[in-house]
C-alpha cells in the first residue's frame, strides 16, 4: 500500500492507494445491466426529398423541431433547435421555399453533416 497527501481546494486529504497485483480482463463485480432504451419515434417525411440539404452544422442533440413538412420557409426561418456544448444553436433555412422532408426528431443524436431536413426551393 502506498500513502498520498492530496490537496484538493485547498482542502488536504490522506488516500491510501493499495496495489492490485495482476491485471485481470474479468470485471471486479457486474454492474446491474440498464433499462434498454426507448426507440426514437421516427422522423416526419412526406413525399420526396427536396433538392436543397439542410444539414448539421456541428454534433449535438436535437430540442426542438419546429416546422413539419409542407411549411412555408424563407431564408433563415428556424426549422430545428441543435443543442451542442450546452449552447441551444437554430438550425435556418439556407432558401426560400416548401419543406420537404424533416430527417429528425426531438431528442434524437446527430453528428456533423446529418440530414436535418430538405427544401424544395
Amino acid at each position: 500500500m502506498k500513502k498520498y497527501n492530496i490537496t484538493v481546494n485547498g482542502t488536504s486529504y490522506d488516500v491510501t492507494v493499495e496495489e492490485a497485483g495482476e491485471v485481470s480482463a474479468a470485471p471486479a463485480s457486474a454492474a446491474p445491466s440498464a433499462p434498454a432504451a426507448k426507440p426514437a419515434a421516427k422522423p416526419v417525411s412526406t413525399g420526396a426529398q427536396g433538392g436543397v440539404k439542410v444539414t448539421a452544422p456541428m454534433p449535438g442533440t436535437i430540442v426542438d423541431v419546429k416546422l413539419q413538412p409542407g411549411a412555408q420557409v424563407k431564408n433563415g426561418t428556424v426549422i430545428a433547435i441543435l443543442e451542442a456544448m450546452k449552447m441551444e444553436n437554430d438550425i435556418v433555412a439556407s432558401c426560400d421555399g416548401t419543406l420537404a422532408t424533416v430527417n429528425v426528431t426531438k431528442g434524437q443524436s446527430v453528428e456533423t453533416g446529418a440530414l436535418i431536413a430538405t427544401i424544395n426551393a
